[in-house]
């Protein structure tokens, strides 16, 4: 069973930067890309970046665009953000994603989902 598992969120203050982590299992990631979603509280979960795992060509919101950074280690079945100059409207849980394409941006895109982490950005 494919598993996604999500680490590093935290709280930081705004301005402030943090890194997530996500490695997979049983998933032959050079097929896939992977990502990242979030959802603030009372809030429909959103695209924040995705990346081709194999060409390593990515995809940004235009809300974290120039202050995040998607990035993979094939060797470590793994892929990161990097999450800079962030803002109290940052706060979400963010969840680790993997499907087909790392063009797309809608939920029914990815076919798989870790628990999330929580990340709190305070003002």
């Amino acid at each position: 069973q494919v598993q996604l598992v999500e680490s590093g969120g935290g709280l930081v203050q705004a301005g402030g930067s943090l890194r997530v982590s996500c490695v997979a299992s049983k998933l032959t990631i050079t097929d896939v890309a992977m990502g990242w979603f979030r959802q603030a509280p009372g809030k429909e979960r959103e695209f924040v970046a995705a990346i081709s795992m194999i060409f390593g060509a990515a995809n940004y919101a235009d809300s974290v665009k120039d202050r995040f950074t998607i990035s993979r280690d094939n060797a470590k079945n793994t892929v990161n953000l990097q999450m800079n100059s962030l803002k109290p409207e940052d706060t979400a849980v963010y969840y680790c994603v993997a499907g087909p394409t790392w063009r797309r941006t809608r939920t029914y895109d990815y076919n798989y989902w870790g628990q999330g982490t929580q990340v709190t950005v305070s003002s």
